[in-house]
């Protein structure tokens, strides 16, 4: 028998079942299919990216803090000792916790949620294969591909989640490495290779490029390592990995200079592959409405997030854009309400990305490089943490924020900080951008005291040269 449907979202993750929730709460009826074999909605994120890598940072940092900062701050700690798993227990409970609260949330807006591994049969039909082999077929007036992405491998590197892992197999270590060599210098390597570097891990980073976190305002990169070396991380920038051999329960990595020369080898317990994700496209039956893929598997799609195909539209990691969470959750809000008649509408220059390491790092809007080349005029207002009175306070001062203003208009273009706290920070900068604001409007408006939020005031006097506490 089939079921008829509104729409039918391919994907559980935080773009699909969001598209499920918004579809629904707009009079559709709607399905959410998925295939992740631990029966649990989520996607990627929920189930074994962003909400368990934070729950390991949150765990890891507070380790850390008894074990190093404690003492300076009159709190003495006896007896202090790492129980693995109970920080991996800790993890898991807040995974199966968010994860059925999804489950809630179908039930609340009337989504079926369905388990199984989809695939579009033809127009306007979707085909469920379920684990015990039966299938569910299903008719729908439109069709939502939020399939999200996988991890990516070196070539000829095989990921056994044990010796050699990916992010994936680096939230359930069953023993802190002695070395973890860390292969790709982006956010998931670099929050994950701290997580294990606080646990007491020797960590090397290796990276192709001569920076890491490439995109990122190049100031804050290059204070961003700086940092983290001052915190015990090693890196090999401009370097190459040739080869990662699995010896007795270990790992032997070969390198070498990207613009080639002598080659080393580096001994290690565990080695993280984090050198980007692909987007997960294979199997879908694209070919059978007439959507294709480019050639690193993405799918194009219009303004609209459509495909080309007649009621088929894509959204998330399987989309080009930035790999992030919540670009898909404001794209899955988008399609839902243009599949319903309504406006859709992302504003693709105010992504925020974040670094949940300790000190975070967090940016919306254009670098410096972005707008030199662009040949855009601009202003650069500064303040260091340093000057604030919470981050003294706290005897958190690495880092700053910075804020950059068109020069004619003021009209705020991008925000960069580096700092504890500021992922959530940036949230700020955030909405006055999407309101079209200047410097001048956050510099004007009245930040609690004593707040790290008013270093980015200041910053932002400091874009006319009026900064006041540094």
């Amino acid at each position: 028998m089939s079921t008829s449907y509104d729409v039918v979202v391919i994907g559980g993750g935080p773009g699909g079942y969001n598209a499920a929730i918004r579809a629904a709460q707009l009079g559709l009826k709607t399905a959410c299919v998925e295939k992740r074999d631990t029966k649990r909605f989520g996607g990627t994120c929920l189930n074994v990216g962003c909400i368990p890598s934070k729950a390991m940072l949150h765990a890891s940092e507070a380790y850390a803090h008894a074990e190093n900062h404690f003492a300076s701050l009159g709190v003495k700690v006896k007896g202090l000792e790492l129980d693995l798993p109970a920080m991996l227990g800790q993890k898991d409970e807040a995974v199966s916790g968010l994860t059925a609260g999804i489950e809630y949330l179908f039930k609340k807006n009337k989504v079926d949620g369905i388990l199984g591994w989809g695939t579009i049969a033809a127009p306007g039909k979707v085909s469920v294969k379920k684990d015990d082999g039966s299938t569910q077929e299903l008719d729908t007036k439109n069709i939502i591909i939020a399939t999200g992405s996988d991890i990516l491998s070196l070539p000829g590197i095989d990921i056994d989640e044990e010796v050699i892992v990916s992010s994936t197999g680096a939230l359930s270590l069953p023993k802190v490495p002695e070395h973890m060599v860390v292969v790709g210098g982006g956010y998931i390597g670099l929050e994950m290779g701290s997580v294990w570097r606080r646990l007491g891990a020797k960590v090397t980073v290796v990276e192709f490029l001569d920076r890491i976190t490439p995109g990122m305002d190049g100031e804050i990169s290059k204070n961003f390592m700086r940092i983290l070396k001052k915190q015990g991380m090693a890196f090999k920038l401009g370097t190459k990995v040739t080869g990662i051999e699995r010896v007795n329960g270990s790992a032997k990595v070969s390198v070498e200079p990207a613009a080639g020369g002598e080659g080393e080898v580096i001994e290690a317990d565990a080695v993280l592959i984090a050198i980007g994700r692909r987007p997960y496209t294979d199997g879908l039956g694209l070919e059978n409405v007439g959507v294709t893929t480019d050639n690193r598997g993405f799918i194009p799609v219009d303004a609209h997030y459509g495909t080309g195909a007649p009621g088929v539209y894509a959204i998330g990691d399987c989309i080009p854009g930035p790999m992030l969470a919540h670009k898909a959750e404001d794209e899955a809000v988008a399609v839902a309400e243009i599949i319903a008649g309504q406006p859709g509408h992302v504003n693709y220059d105010i992504i925020p990305g974040v670094v949940y390491t300790d000190p975070e790092v967090a940016s919306v809007g254009k670098t410096e490089e972005q707008l030199k080349e662009e040949g855009v005029e601009y202003k650069v207002g500064k303040f260091p943490f340093t000057a604030n009175s919470r981050a003294k306070t706290n005897h958190q001062t690495d880092g700053f924020v910075k804020v950059l203003a068109d020069a004619k208009t003021d009209k705020v273009l991008g925000v960069h900080m580096i700092g504890t706290g500021v992922g959530e920070m940036i949230s700020e900068a955030c909405l006055v951008m999407e309101f079209g604001g200047a410097s001048e409007d956050i510099a004007r408006t009245c930040h609690p005291h004593p707040t790290r939020t008013e270093a980015l005031r200041q910053a932002a006097m400091g874009v006319e040269g009026w900064t006041m506490q540094a």
